[in-house]
């Protein structure tokens, strides 16, 4: 199976974190994964996304025109993924910076207040991480222990000190979403 991911947000929001860490952890569990990584103009405040792939065979291409997943943490990038995802596929929205909603039938969407979350473990910068354990309540493209797992051993060194508050984040994105989808 190859489930295609795209995660987009401002500079600065960790789109590209988010996606490395999908990355490690699935290299870690054994699979093909691609990490294809945007910038915009500028790191901090243009945008940002990356196209991660992940599955169990070798992967033909790193080039995705219509995901199977989007995971959006902005407005603009709402606008520019919410057309493109296959049907049948997954949206994963930040509601604290996108107030719109998808006209879309024939995906799922998740409406995750990602800054809120993160906000209560002390910082909003792990909006990313809340987003990611949303995604991989609704499709568990690899477990969450995995991707704890990857957490613990891919976080920046300047960043190890935040290891516990984002393992609590990403069980409750996990959490969020698992009504709707367990």
């Amino acid at each position: 199976m190859e489930t295609s991911i795209v995660i987009s947000g401002f500079g600065g929001q960790g789109a590209l974190f988010a996606g490395q860490l999908l990355t490690y952890a699935g290299m870690d569990a054994g699979k093909h994964v691609t990490w294809i990584p945007s910038y915009g103009p500028e790191m901090r405040g243009g945008t940002a996304h990356c196209v991660v792939i992940i599955s169990d065979e070798p992967v033909g291409s790193p080039v995705v025109a219509y995901p199977d997943v989007a995971i959006v943490f902005n407005l603009p990038s709402f606008h520019k993924y919410e057309p493109l995802v296959k049907p049948g596929g997954l949206l994963v929205v930040n509601s604290s910076l996108v107030d719109q909603r998808s006209s879309r039938t024939d995906i799922d969407t998740i409406y995750i207040p990602a800054n809120e979350m993160a906000e209560e473990w002390g910082t909003s910068k792990m909006l990313n991480i809340v987003m990611v354990g949303a995604m991989l309540s609704a499709r568990p493209v690899l477990s969450l222990e995995a991707v704890e797992e990857a957490l613990k051993a891919h976080l920046p060194a300047n960043k190890k000190h935040l290891v516990e508050g984002n393992l609590q984040v990403i069980r409750q994105g996990f959490q969020f979403a698992a009504p709707a989808f367990h």
